[in-house]
């Protein structure tokens, strides 16, 4: 773990697309900006994990925390379920990189924070499914208004749980997806909510910090203290 003299090491992981920068359009590592000033706002050192190779204990021997981003659809095969219509395009890549990345922070007891997809994989993970189209679960379209575009979601956040420590018990947060966590996996527990029953937050049994949230702290300065947390959590 991080001794004093350094700042804490936090992983995060990335996305492969094509990107267009200076007179250059190349296929990228990428990860939105929000994620790395988050990060050093709340006193660790950012370090960007694409999804290539294959990921071992000791490639993150010196990480002290991980954060899982957010981003496309996890491939239903991953939980046993056909693909619905409204799935978006699979991403073996970032599945199975990502995978590996929840286990091996699991198995170190690395400090964990999953965002949206993230906390999605962290379910699927552990034995968990997914609602594969909110719209038709929830009977809204509030965590997914426009394409491009955050919604503002209300959410209650259960008073006992570790989330509830860092954020209160009230939130309004910034959503942006259509899936969300159907059946709990293992050792998952459902700690935070949107008023139509979406689950919203969610964290493991045990004393290892492992939190995951559906919605994106890295657009929200509020919810900077989730970074806080991990940070704190990372450099102990």
């Amino acid at each position: 773990m991080a001794s004093s003299a350094c700042s804490p090491l936090i992983g995060i992981s990335c996305y492969l697309e094509q990107t267009r920068f200076g007179v250059w359009d190349v296929p990228s590592a990428v990860l939105p900006g929000g994620y790395l000033d988050s990060v050093v706002d709340a006193g660790g050192t950012p370090v960007v994990l694409p999804p290539v190779g294959g990921w071992e204990a000791a490639h993150l021997s010196n990480l002290d925390g991980l954060i899982i981003a957010g981003g496309a659809d996890i491939d239903p095969s991953c939980y046993d379920a056909d693909r619905h219509p409204e799935t978006g395009p699979a991403r073996p890549d970032r599945d199975e990189s990502e995978w590996a990345l929840i286990n091996l922070a699991f198995k170190l007891r690395i400090p964990l924070l999953g965002v949206c997809r993230g906390m999605q994989l962290m379910n699927v993970v552990l034995g968990g499914t997914l609602h594969q189209h909110l719209p038709e679960h929830a009977g809204t379209a509030d965590h997914l208004p426009v394409p491009g575009t955050f919604g503002r979601v209300p959410v209650t956040v259960a008073a006992d749980s570790r989330l509830a420590e860092v954020v209160g018990p009230r939130v309004e947060v910034h959503c942006h997806h259509h899936q969300a966590i159907d059946r709990l996996g293992d050792d998952v527990r459902a700690v935070a909510w949107a008023a139509d029953g979406t689950v919203e937050g969610i964290e493991l049994t045990g004393d290892v910090f492992a939190v995951g949230v559906q919605w994106h702290p890295e657009e929200d300065g509020m919810d900077r203290r989730l970074f806080e947390a991990l940070v704190g959590e990372a450099g102990t």
